[in-house]
């Protein structure tokens, strides 16, 4: 049997895990959720809910998973024989796979978009033409399944390297660069004339918008952003070994998450009032308003080709994260068979996704509970597979592990140690059960 993989250092899997979170939550999602829920309080509640819920839960993610050793349904065995415990390990492999089966669907038109900014193939500043190029791509069964497979493959294909050759080394290159262009591109959208105002938009408050919808959208973003309740985070801390810090490693990646969010807004908002158009134009923000943004910046053309890159690099690291889950699970300790697993667990993924990829075409009338197909997955996942699977880690967590064994996993001061327990003990499972609610009245 195989030596079990592990992250060959605490940088990479920082950018690993940071990685698993920024995903199109932080740049596709965050962006419009903040444009039609107030801007800057929308801002301010996110980072708020991230450092109070979001952290505690995702420093027990680590705790859970580094305890164990293994992956996440052998390690809840090994923590908790004789309990049912184990099902949270079930219950992250099987969202994780449903997550990944849609997920990889929009990572295949954000492949078809690099095609046609790579080909010039975008050339009109009407935001209209983008509506019919979006809805030409997502209809197509052709091209959305073609596209989708092609993701799929480069997801499997970097999992086959490992922990270390695999997932530590795509994230070591594409998480710095991710955060470099980033930076180039809003310090480019905030020389537009005009810009000021989308910086109005991001950090002046409009206390006139907070209300409890605004504080429930903000806290449901704070736990979707950061990947927790899937076993991603839990599964990425078994290749841990203990000399690793767990509560500076989750602190940066929280930071990480918030950073990029922030500089996803400062590209995408500053853009946008500058040139007349709204910040609240939904999650067609990225596909159809920024290709006609773009259009009307000198050499625009470029950018929107780094811009796209980069979605597709935050994409992929999400990916990643959620197939190395089903194949940790799937493979068990014959670590020595993970390509085989890697291509068998991805082409499982595939097919599951496929109805998914073709619900804006060919099974566009076929709905579940009133949505379509791909519109189901994103709800059962986002809405009821994440809470559940939380409000399971934060309390195994904060009441099946003794306080010695937090605090040997932990190693911080006693006035640190009971701080996050309070807050993974009781403030966090309150929140994520009014999340939880929240999200299945829809």
């Amino acid at each position: 049997m195989a030596k079990r993989d592990q992250f060959a250092s605490k940088i990479g899997f920082i950018l690993a895990a940071a990685g698993s979170a920024i995903g199109l939550g932080a740049i596709w999602k965050f962006p419009y959720m903040a444009g039609s829920n107030g801007g800057s309080v929308f801002i301010f509640l996110f980072i708020l809910c991230t450092l109070l819920i979001g952290l505690p839960i995702l420093i027990a993610e680590f705790m859970i998973g580094r305890r164990g050793q293994a992956d996440a349904v052998t390690g809840m065995k090994k923590q908790a024989p004789g309990t049912p415990w184990f099902i949270t390990g079930w219950l992250g492999f099987i969202f994780s796979a449903i997550i990944l089966s849609f997920y990889s669907v929009v990572g295949g038109w954000i492949l078809i978009y690099i095609w046609k900014s790579v080909t010039f193939s975008f050339t009109s500043d009407d935001p209209n033409v983008y509506t019919q190029i979006f809805t030409d791509i997502t209809a197509n069964p052709w091209e959305a399944v073609i596209a989708q497979a092609l993701f799929m493959m480069l997801t499997i294909g970097i999992i086959s390297g490992g922990i270390q050759k695999g997932i530590e080394r795509a994230s070591k290159f594409m998480m710095p660069l991710l955060f470099i262009f980033f930076i180039i591109l809003a310090i480019r959208s905030l020389t537009l004339d005009g810009s000021v105002d989308g910086l109005k938009f991001m950090f002046v408050p409009d206390w006139s918008a907070f209300n409890g919808e605004t504080l429930l959208v903000a806290l449901g973003m704070a736990f979707f952003a950061l990947s927790v309740g899937v076993a991603a985070m839990m599964t990425y801390a078994s290749y841990l070994d203990k000399s690793v810090n767990l509560v500076s490693s989750a602190v940066n990646v929280g930071w990480m998450n918030i950073g990029i969010s922030i500089l996803a807004g400062l590209v995408i908002f500053p853009a946008v009032f500058s040139l007349g158009f709204e910040p609240s134009s939904g999650p067609g923000l990225v596909f159809i308003i920024l290709p006609a943004v773009f259009q009307q910046i000198p050499l625009g053309s470029i950018w929107m080709i780094i811009f796209f890159v980069l979605l597709l690099f935050a994409t992929v690291t999400s990916a990643i994260a959620m197939l190395e889950i089903v194949v940790a699970t799937a493979m068990g300790p014959k670590t020595e068979k993970r390509t085989k697993y890697a291509w068998l667990c991805g082409l499982g993924i595939f097919i599951v996704g496929i109805p998914s990829a073709l619900s804006f075409g060919k099974l566009s009338d076929v709905t579940i509970m009133g949505k379509s197909i791909f519109d189901f997955a994103d709800f059962i996942t986002s809405n009821v597979g994440m809470p559940i699977g939380a409000l399971l880690v934060s309390i195994f967590a904060g009441y099946k592990l003794t306080k010695k064994d937090q605090l040997e996993q932990l190693n911080v001061a006693p006035w640190l140690l009971t701080t996050w327990r309070i807050l993974v003990r009781y403030v966090a499972p309150i929140a994520i059960v009014i999340v939880f609610i929240q999200g299945i009245r829809g």
